[in-house]
């Protein structure tokens, strides 16, 4: 008895990802890729149309980012498996995303043998992290369960830096221009690096990232 080939719906807003994936997994035996989107809003109606198995997710998207279509997709559909395949390995992307609900976590730099056999693995149910993923979760899991994680271990990349220029005593505008990102931008993370350090203002900041050694 021949088995239904496992249905597949790519979602990522970089056309030619899209279309190279599209080949790869065209030679693979048992996948059937059904349906490409080019956007979050496009991969919630590609999925009610299409009803695949599981569903490619870019992390990174104009419009509806990966970690929301993930949490809606999953809403309507639960059976479905969504694999992130992204180039992002920052915490505030990754655990998010997996919170919501994604099954397997891979890298844009996996083989596409790597890709295929995460599919069939999840048409079995068996979940696939890459290996820089796993490593990352085993060693949040380690500190949480010894009691010891300290509040700076929460900030993501970015926020370490514009923490360090902050102690430096750099205003917004200048850290702005100094990371090449908007004043807006540089607010939000300052806003993130206070409730995650449960400190009251940037002095007392300054003053964290002294006494924990992560500025000189």
């Amino acid at each position: 008895m021949e088995t239904e080939d496992i249905k597949v719906l790519l979602v990522d807003d970089h056309e030619m990802v899209r279309i190279g994936l599209a080949a790869v997994l065209g030679t693979e035996d048992g996948i059937e890729v059904v349906g490409e989107a080019g956007s979050g809003e496009e991969g919630i109606r590609l999925a009610q149309e299409y009803n695949p198995d599981v569903v490619l997710m870019d992390l990174v998207m104009e419009g509806m980012d990966g970690i929301e279509t993930t949490k809606r997709l999953l809403k309507l559909y639960p059976e479905c498996k969504v694999i992130v395949l992204t180039s992002y390995l920052d915490d505030e992307k990754m655990y998010p995303v997996i919170e919501a609900g994604a099954f397997s976590y891979l890298l844009k730099t996996s083989r596409a043998s790597e890709v295929a056999d995460a599919i069939r693995a999840a048409a079995r149910g068996q979940s696939v992290l890459e290996s820089q993923v796993a490593s990352k979760m085993m060693n949040r899991f380690r500190d949480n369960a010894k009691g010891e994680v300290p509040a700076y271990k929460e900030l993501t990349e970015r926020e370490m830096e514009v923490l360090k220029l902050l102690a430096q005593g750099k205003s917004n505008q200048d850290i702005a221009d100094q990371l090449i990102i908007g004043i807006k931008t540089v607010k939000f993370h300052v806003t993130n690096i206070l409730a995650k350090l449960g400190v009251e203002d940037r002095t007392q900041a300054a003053i964290y990232a002294y006494k924990n050694g992560l500025a000189e």
